[in-house]
């Protein structure tokens, strides 16, 4: 449930920033299964995906493997770290920087963000997944375990639901940085208001309330107060 929220989100986002834009250069960071990869191969774009683990990579190589021959010839993966971007691609050699889910395990993220920035072209866009931070307490609390609602606020360390230990972020202080690497802050989303807190297998019962879930989630995800409280920040960065 929680990643297929958060896909369907992303994705809609996603195709709102980039509408009216073809044969975009893409660089998703982080890919993963080659979700948002291969979505933007499938609507014309040239995507190039990264990933350091060796079994993220192969899922997102058999994900592409069954797309048809004009969507797999649209995207190139790449095994390495986000980092290695500098080093492999020059200055301005993408349209859209995407880069989702990743910030959260790394202690300074700066590094990465720098990066990303110079690899965008002008005019380019840099969509980023974080974790929220002004809302760690929502998911404990709305589980009854208070003692980790209570030890949530005024901090950015959390667990994830893998048990790993990651760091959120502020808005303000993304929108800081954004702003000194020349790619301020257009807009951003919130992404899981609803179904942070629902059971990992929890699925709707059927299409029409999958349906009307997601447009919940949507509509709430672009308003205040609802998306302040959201598990996720989707930022979109333009250069």
């Amino acid at each position: 449930m929680h990643r297929l929220v958060r896909d369907e989100l992303v994705t809609r986002q996603l195709a709102e920033q980039l509408a009216g834009r073809t044969a975009l250069r893409v660089l998703d960071v982080g890919c993963g299964p080659a979700t948002q990869t291969v979505r933007l191969a499938r609507a014309g774009h040239l995507v190039t995906g990264v990933d350091p683990d060796p079994v993220t990579l192969g899922a997102a190589q058999a994900a592409v493997a069954a797309e048809p021959a004009e969507v797999r010839q649209r995207i190139r993966l790449l095994g390495g770290d986000g980092h290695a971007c500098g080093r492999w691609f020059e200055p301005r050699s993408f349209d859209a920087v995407l880069c989702h889910g990743v910030l959260q395990y790394l202690p300074d993220p700066d590094a990465l963000l720098a990066s990303l920035a110079r690899v965008l072209d002008v005019g380019g866009v840099l969509s980023l997944l974080v974790r929220n931070a002004e809302a760690l307490a929502m998911r404990p609390a709305l589980g009854g375990d208070w003692r980790t609602a209570l030890a949530s606020f005024d901090t950015r360390r959390y667990t994830d639901r893998y048990g790993v230990p990651a760091r959120a972020e502020r808005l303000a202080d993304l929108a800081t940085t954004l702003s000194g690497l020349s790619v301020p802050m257009r807009t951003w989303y919130g992404v899981r208001v609803f179904t942070d807190a629902a059971a990992d297998g929890a699925v709707p019962v059927d299409g029409r309330q999958l349906a009307q879930l997601l447009d919940a989630e949507e509509q709430a995800g672009r308003r205040d107060p609802y998306r302040q409280v959201a598990a996720l920040l989707h930022v979109v960065g333009a250069k």
